[in-house]
């Protein structure tokens, strides 16, 4: 009797309220079937017709495997499929996304050369709502100290990361799991450990259709200080003592986000404070061209 394959990937797609388009999702990943990769969706207490669909798709295919949760936001039911998988390597899939045909056999083939990576990134299609794609290549990521790749990713912006076209080592994601405490940008504590932690490896292959559309989170402007005082916190909690050096500077980026954020809102007196606010913690992150050229002109007419 032969063995059962141990997985080498696990691909886990959370899910709320994606009833409507989850079938895509689920149909880009098991049209590459393979013994090597297992699929997990966490519903993540959906109050549509999403169970009803996980239901039908694990009666045509046993090997999915569905877990059921109350709500409790993407962050915990993204850290739920991780700490139920059995791969070494985990692809994180939102529901509204799909993978390209080639993408599993791209990243088995990259996991099979540089098994010390502890994260594969590739390019990826943005499709967007009236339809046009846009190939995104992958940011080249340097070989660097922590504190060097940590500036790049979280002061420069020079380094993306996202779902769906990336493949993570699951023991690290185990180390630094996604806050739960953060319904926004929860992603960016676990992107700046991976970074940081093991060699990252690179593939201009597209992996992903990633489909843009709006996010209300984004504007959401209730309790935004505390909120992005919690990102700091959360981002700095894992990094090395290396990289502790620029919390006050990211601190300060986290303001000038809120600035941003701000003036686009019309709040003009927030804005300023928020810019005050990110001055006093770095003067060199408040005086990046992008941000000052608006503060002159907040501050020039009242």
């Amino acid at each position: 009797m032969t063995e059962p394959v141990e997985p080498l990937i696990s691909v886990v797609i959370p899910a709320y309220n994606y009833a409507r388009l989850l079938p895509r999702a689920l149909d880009s990943v098991l049209a590459q079937g393979a013994e090597d990769v297992e699929l997990i969706v966490v519903n993540d207490g959906s109050s549509d017709h999403t169970g009803d669909v996980l239901a039908d798709y694990a009666t045509r295919y046993p090997r999915l495997r569905v877990i059921d949760q109350a709500n409790a936001g993407a962050a915990a039911a993204r850290n739920r499929g991780i700490g139920l998988a059995r791969g070494s390597h985990v692809l994180l899939l939102d529901a509204d996304d799909e993978l390209l045909p080639n993408a599993l056999a791209t990243l088995r083939k990259l996991v099979a050369a540089h098994p010390r990576a502890g994260m594969f990134l590739g390019a990826q299609l943005s499709v967007y709502s009236d339809g046009r794609e846009r190939l995104r290549l992958p940011s080249p990521v340097p070989v660097a100290s922590p504190a060097q790749l940590a500036r790049r990713y979280l002061l420069q912006k020079r380094l993306s990361v996202s779902h769906g076209c990336s493949l993570f080592r699951r023991d690290l994601l185990l180390q630094r799991p996604y806050p739960e405490n953060l319904r926004a940008g929860e992603d960016i504590p676990v992107f700046a450990y991976l970074l940081v932690s093991a060699p990252v490896v690179i593939t201009r292959e597209p992996l992903a259709r990633i489909h843009k559309h709006a996010d209300s989170l984004r504007h959401d402007r209730d309790q935004e200080e505390e909120r992005a005082a919690t990102m700091v916190r959360e981002v700095f909690a894992a990094l090395p003592a290396s990289c502790q050096s620029l919390r006050k500077r990211y601190a300060a980026q986290r303001y000038l986000s809120l600035f941003r954020t701000a003036v686009l809102a019309g709040d003009k007196a927030t804005a300023r404070r928020f810019y005050r606010s990110a001055v006093h913690l770095s003067v060199a992150q408040a005086l990046r061209w992008t941000y000052l050229r608006k503060a002159i002109r907040l501050f020039a007419w009242p």
